[in-house]
């Protein structure tokens, strides 16, 4: 090290090359806190209440895929391994229905009609799915109660 003409040291000052990531850190804590207490608020299901029948259930190998008419009439599409509906328009729906059967013709389509709904949105969701390439629709429902209703 060098010296003064009086004996101190001269010490040469290293700049620190060290981020400082607690305000990061602590950011990233409170966007996790918010969406943690925001994500169950999320409405992200449409409530459809199925007509009631003495239907057997269809044994199928594959998870089908599920067009919902609501009781208003708007067309929700839940695809196989996720349960959470997707709002689609008549048009998107026909042209995603279009481009999964084009890739997978044998792909199990139903349509959940709310028991409230309109039976024409039901039909037109049907003959959307129809023109859309689909051979084959299944409509579903919820088992009767054998109470005596």
């Amino acid at each position: 090290m060098a010296m003064t003409a009086n004996g101190r040291r001269i010490r040469k000052h290293r700049l620190k090359a060290d981020i400082n990531v607690v305000p990061y850190i602590d950011v990233m804590l409170v966007l996790l806190i918010i969406f943690m207490v925001t994500a169950p608020l999320m409405n992200l299901g449409v409530d459809v209440d199925l007509p009631d029948s003495n239907a057997m259930s269809l044994e199928q190998s594959k998870e089908p895929m599920v067009v919902q008419v609501d009781a208003g009439g708007a067309y929700a599409l839940v695809m196989p391994g996720d349960d959470r509906p997707l709002a689609v328009s008549a048009a998107d729906l026909q042209a995603r229905i279009k481009a999964i059967v084009n890739q997978n013709p044998k792909q199990a389509i139903f349509v959940a009609g709310d028991g409230s709904a309109n039976y024409q949105k039901v039909m037109d969701a049907m003959v959307l799915l129809q023109s859309a390439g689909v051979q084959k629709v299944g409509l579903m429902s919820e088992p009767k109660h054998q109470d005596g209703n």
